[in-house]
């Protein structure tokens, strides 16, 4: 009865969860991850998932909740044409070949290290954001030239280690090019699938057969988790980008700035505890 209830406790947990990635996934372009990272990580440390293998499963499972997640988001951003068709074309390519290198890492190294990753690339980007819209006064920069591919190739990898959909890194970017937020945002909902199959699919790959992932994963992914996260995160996506497109854009920039600050903390906490 009682393991009954931690299971019901740890379900209505993820699904509140869901609900916060979605929202944010539509409101900020960051398809959820930079949430359901450190909730997943808690959530299957309560479930008794070894220390060393909850990294890599909270974020393989953030990765591949992300890829109905960013399409939902994505499709509701393109109604409000805030979606720019030649950074989409040319950073998806990026973006998915730096997502698999990602993964390739990630499955090499210690959770502490990703856990440290997310943290200080969170705060760093966070700091950014607080400090000002870089892009309002670069226009001339076509950040869809074949000339800045490198840098979707750093988000690509970064993300897929992070276990998130690569907006935390997109949004800056893009607004650092010229693109202006709300279309930078919209944009970076779009590379989120981009990111999110190539390295939910290294992840699932590289962790068969590891010994002490719970029941029904697949790799280091919780189906069980997935289960759980899909249906809301999919469903609060429209409702974020909705909320979106009535801020002005200082007022979205702070918003995702604070977040990261307190997430970023709190995962560099992990990192150092460990």
């Amino acid at each position: 009865k009682e393991m009954s209830i931690e299971i019901l406790e740890l379900a209505a947990i993820l699904a509140a969860a869901g609900i916060v990635a979605g929202l944010l996934a539509g409101l900020l372009g960051v398809g959820g991850g930079i949430v359901l990272v450190p909730v997943l990580d808690l959530a299957f440390g309560a479930a008794g998932v070894p220390d060393h293998l909850r990294m890599h499963l909270a974020v393989g499972t953030s990765l591949a909740s992300i890829i109905p997640t960013a399409l939902s988001s994505a499709r509701a951003h393109r109604r409000r044409d805030a979606i720019d068709a030649s950074v989409a074309k040319t950073w998806s390519v990026g973006v998915a070949v730096g997502a698999t290198l990602g993964a390739v890492i990630a499955a090499l190294v210690r959770g502490a290290v990703l856990s440290a990753v997310f943290g200080v690339v969170a705060v760093l980007v966070g700091l950014r954001m607080l400090a000002g819209d870089g892009g309002a006064n670069a226009p001339d920069r076509l950040p869809g030239r074949l000339k800045w591919l490198p840098i979707p190739l750093g988000i690509g990898t970064i993300s897929a280690m992070m276990g998130i959909g690569g907006g935390t890194l997109s949004v800056p970017a893009l607004t650092a090019l010229g693109v202006p937020v709300h279309r930078a945002v919209g944009t970076s909902s779009w590379l989120g699938f981009w990111i999110a199959v190539p390295a939910a699919i290294g992840f699932a790959w590289l962790g068969r057969g590891v010994a002490g992932l719970p029941p029904f994963s697949l790799g280091y992914v919780s189906l069980v988790a997935l289960a759980v996260l899909l249906p809301v995160t999919v469903l609060a996506a429209p409702w974020g980008a909705k909320i979106a497109h009535g801020l002005t854009r200082r007022q979205l920039a702070v918003a995702f700035g604070l977040f990261l600050l307190l997430t970023g903390g709190r995962m560099l906490y992990r990192s150092l505890s460990h």
